[in-house]
């Protein structure tokens, strides 16, 4: 291992600033944009060829194509870091695109064309930092002081809900006043400072080399796996994965046919994105159980210790597969939740002073400001559940393991979309709605994304082998991806007419519904999500002192 920094024996690592300076301005840059995307969307001119009764499912689905994109192109850049260029050089050369998209958005707020090209500049630069900054940040530590890395994961999502809070206030405030090109300029100025940040930095870090085109990587054993053949016995798992492959193609072909009007008539028209994501998880899903179904025959060809890393793999992506139920509710706050806060009451703040009023309703300006409650309370309750919850039930005699902390945040979520539908219910009914009610939504699902969000950034750098710790994080984000793809498939559905005739025979609205339909999706991932963690073999991946 290369390193330009002294060993730490024990010591917090001096470099940490830096990357924690970086990660709170590039939040900041990434929340402001993102926070009032949807809300842009709707009143924009780049979706006024559509009926105004359609614009805020469309600005949805845009919004969670966007969330999808973000959260995908960690694969890229995890593999680009792991491979070829380090986890320093491919993050300083994305950020340069992430800055060049907030650019596009600030300055082509009219055209379709150029605002597109900033999101999809903006979702392939934070996507390909994505992993690796949390990976690089654990880099710095080793087994002489990883007993500080617990800290500083916890200060490093406390930063990032830092700047998420303050941009959550200022960028619908910027909108409202000043427009889109100076509320999406300016998340761009903080990006660019991030860069420097981060690049400032450059000779105090720990650099990890990159692994290189190992013979023994992960995909070379599963390859192996899936290849080997022992005599009397079959191939079941190279037939399941070629299935899954098969799938995928079939998938991206029936897309194909549907772009040019091809397509069978049986076959509904899922457009690219949920096409594209539906392929990536049959080749996922079914190449994975292949490959576990015949690892053991890739033993005598790979040394144990790379064998035994891809199986700990495996069952990594099992949780992480379980989780994606989290982030379809969790990026709803984003969308759904701001367009539910649209039909209600903003507050007046008449029961405080005129003075304190008057200013607080100069500042409050949009439903899209209530998600600054999300990076508020996570703040406060990261300290409050490290200092008195966890210790105190540890005193009564729970063991709140990573994995029960992360099974109880998935459910937390279901009980707060309960929350927002009892809300819908109330607004179905005809009565004015405070929007300060949505505070409650907010509280649990907040609560939820603390035990499942904070934990798992420590969980994934610990189980991930050396070598794959960079594409371990990329599959970890992948699972908002797919959080997002069950959003836009349960979007599509609803856009059927016998989906809607069902809907409506239940007394529901069709907001209100799918409420409760997103709360009961939660419950049911928590149940599996604790079934399996019992068996789940915990793992220890830091590396050693140097």
């Amino acid at each position: 291992m290369s390193t330009t920094a002294e060993a730490s024996q024990g010591r917090m690592p001096r470099q940490i600033p830096y990357i924690i300076g970086n990660e709170a301005c590039e939040r900041f840059s990434f929340y402001g944009m993102r926070n009032i995307l949807v809300e842009f969307l709707v009143g924009s001119i780049i979706l006024a060829y559509l009926p105004v009764i359609d614009r805020e499912g469309h600005a949805k689905d845009i919004f969670h194509s966007f969330v999808i994109g973000v959260y995908f192109f960690p694969l890229l850049g995890g593999w680009l870091s792991d491979r070829y260029f380090g986890k320093y050089n491919t993050v300083l050369w994305f950020s340069l695109i992430y800055c060049a998209g907030h650019a596009c958005l600030a300055l082509f707020e009219e055209s379709r064309t150029g605002f597109f090209a900033g999101l999809f500049l903006i979702a392939l630069g934070s996507g390909g930092i994505k992993p690796l900054v949390v990976s690089f940040c654990g880099d710095q530590f080793d087994q002489s002081n990883k007993d500080k890395a617990k800290i500083v994961f916890d200060a490093f999502y406390w930063i990032i809900n830092f700047g998420s809070f303050f941009a959550s206030l200022l960028a619908p405030f910027l909108l409202h006043r000043y427009g889109p090109a100076v509320a999406f300029g300016i998340p761009g100025v903080l990006m660019f400072i991030a860069t420097v940040i981060f690049w400032l930095g450059r000779n105090k870090y720990v650099h990890v080399p990159p692994s290189g085109a190992d013979p023994h990587a992960f995909l070379k054993v599963v390859t192996t796996a899936l290849k080997a053949q022992r005599p009397g016995e079959g191939r079941w798992g190279l037939y399941v994965a070629l299935l899954g492959l098969l799938g995928a193609v079939a998938l991206l072909l029936l897309w194909a046919l549907s772009w040019i009007s091809a397509a069978p008539s049986w076959w509904p028209d899922f457009g690219f994105v949920i096409s594209a994501c539906l392929a990536l998880g049959l080749v996922i899903a079914l190449g994975g159980l292949g490959a576990a179904m015949q690892l053991e025959r890739a033993r005598s060809l790979h040394p144990d210790t790379a064998v035994d890393g891809v199986r700990a793999v495996l069952r990594i992506l099992i949780v992480f597969a379980l989780v994606t139920p989290f982030w379809s509710l969790f990026d709803q706050k984003a969308s759904t939740w701001i367009i539910q806060g649209r039909e209600m009451v903003m507050p007046t703040f008449s029961w405080l002073p005129q003075k304190v009023g008057d200013m607080l309703r100069e500042w409050f300006v949009s439903p899209s400001q209530m998600q600054a409650l999300n990076p508020l309370l996570v703040m406060m309750l990261i300290p409050f559940n490290n200092l008195v919850l966890y210790p105190a039930l540890r005193k009564l005699g729970f063991n709140v393991t990573a994995l029960k902390r992360m099974g109880w945040g998935i459910a937390f979520s279901g009980v707060a979309w309960i929350a927002a539908g009892v809300l819908q219910l109330w607004i179905d009914g005809g009565d004015p709605v405070a929007l300060a009610w949505q505070s409650l939504p907010y509280l649990l699902l907040t609560f939820g994304e603390v035990l499942v969000s904070a934990t798992a950034l420590e969980f994934a750098y610990s189980q991930a082998p050396h070598a794959m710790k960079g594409v371990i994080m990329a599959f970890w984000y992948l699972t908002s991806t797919f959080g997002s793809l069950w959003v836009l498939l349960t979007n599509f559905g609803v856009r059927n007419e016998a989906v809607l005739g069902r809907i409506a025979s239940t007394g529901l609205s069709e907001n209100a519904f799918l409420m409760f339909f997103f709360a009961g999706f939660a419950f049911v991932a928590a149940l599996a999500f604790a079934l399996y963690a019992r068996t789940y073999p915990m793992q220890d991946n830091y590396r050693t002192a140097a």
